[in-house]
């Protein structure tokens, strides 16, 4: 029997060898050729496939806004017979699942997009707006009235539909143009595609997070630029925190009876997102991350697919396979966001900020080592 020592023994060598690995320049996952094809093929599918999602994203917050049932919402206002029969016929764009990252992000909270929406700023603004569009509507001020609660929330809601739209318009320009490095050879190693993608997150760092929307002639800011909102500290970090991290339980997965305690009392337990799932039950109902995988396999560049059909069972588990590959390229993506965060570069040679990067980088690879980290790497 393995003792409790002989565990946390094990797991103190594996965090200083990440360590000692982030210090010297390297990533989480471990540089190869063929993980270089995988993870650069894999965003290059995921950079179209987010272009999507903004663009829908930030469709359903300029126009769908204070609308209870918006029917057509994943038609980006281009409603025709041919696009219902592909919708009837799931031969689309699965913007489900972009809403579902937006619902367990507006869920888990966190960073100044959260805060500001709970604010007495957004709110009066709110108002407004609901007064506005709503002036001749008796029953939907009465409606505000009786709940005064409702239509605020659903506000909330539509400020991280863009928020998380505009996220994703520049991580999907990051993805897209690392492919284009890569097919131009720029691109070598997964150090290489760690330092493109930080490279980008720096570059827009402070970009503004904005949300205005028009009722009639009259514009409103519900988010202005003044409220500080920016891409990397109010949407880019907790983004990480709720998808990568945290996520949501699976239906179907796990029981939600609370007696059954399969589920943690604590959101800030929670441990489903991207980087800790099971890639093996990907394309089983109630699996969200299945939809993603579905809208990836539409573009995935010719290298990737023909070393897909070259491995074991060749398009048979094509979705596993994606996911798995999806995986490898988060770690690379949080491998950029951990050196982006960190107090100080990890190749400093000063030793009290190597201390301090050593106390940062430690806590952040307690909670890796719990993810499939080691797995993906052996």
């Amino acid at each position: 029997m393995v003792s409790t020592k002989t565990i946390k023994s094990s797991k103190s060598l594996l965090i200083d060898e990440y360590i000692q690995k982030l210090e010297q320049g390297e990533a989480l996952l471990q540089d190869s050729p063929q993980n270089l094809l995988e993870v650069v093929g894999i965003l290059k599918s995921y950079g179209v496939v987010l272009d999507a999602y903004s663009v829908n994203l930030c469709y359903i917050a300029n126009t769908q806004f204070l609308v209870l049932f918006p029917f057509f919402k994943y038609f980006n206002g281009e409603i025709n017979p041919k696009k219902l029969a592909r919708y009837i016929w799931q031969d689309r764009i699965n913007f489900e699942y972009a809403e579902y990252c937006m619902k367990s992000m507006f869920w888990h909270g966190g960073g100044g997009l959260d805060a500001y929406v709970d604010s007495p700023e957004f709110l009066a603004v709110i108002k407004q707006v609901i007064k506005a569009k709503f002036k001749y509507n008796p029953f939907m001020l009465g409606l505000d009235k009786l709940f005064p609660d409702f239509l605020p929330e659903h506000m909330r809601q539509m400020a991280f539909y863009s928020g998380l739209g505009q996220f994703w318009r520049v991580m999907s320009d990051i993805f897209i143009s690392l492919s284009d490095r890569y097919d131009n050879g720029e691109i070598k190693s997964i150090p290489d595609v760690v330092q493109h993608i930080l490279d980008g997150l720096v570059a827009d760092a402070a970009r503004p997070i904005t949300y205005t929307v028009k009722v009639k002639d009259q514009t409103y800011d519900i988010i202005p630029k003044s409220a500080g909102i920016t891409f990397l500290m109010d949407t880019g970090v907790p983004y990480v925190e709720a998808i990568f991290f945290r996520g949501t339980p699976f239906p179907g997965t796990i029981s939600y009876n609370a007696q059954a305690y399969q589920i943690p009392y604590d959101q800030g337990m929670f441990n489903y997102g991207a980087l800790y799932a099971d890639p093996l039950p990907i394309g089983s109902s109630g699996i969200p991350p299945t939809l993603l995988m579905q809208d990836m396999r539409h573009y995935l560049p010719d290298y990737l697919h023909e070393y897909y059909l070259h491995t074991t069972r060749g398009e048979d588990d094509l979705k596993i396979k994606i996911c798995q590959t999806f995986q490898k390229s988060m770690f690379c993506v949080t491998t950029a966001a951990v050196k982006g965060l960190a107090p100080h570069p990890l190749d400093t040679q000063d030793a009290k900020e190597k201390q301090a990067n050593r106390a940062y980088l430690t806590n952040w690879l307690k909670r890796l080592l719990e993810s499939q980290l080691v797995k993906v790497n052996s």
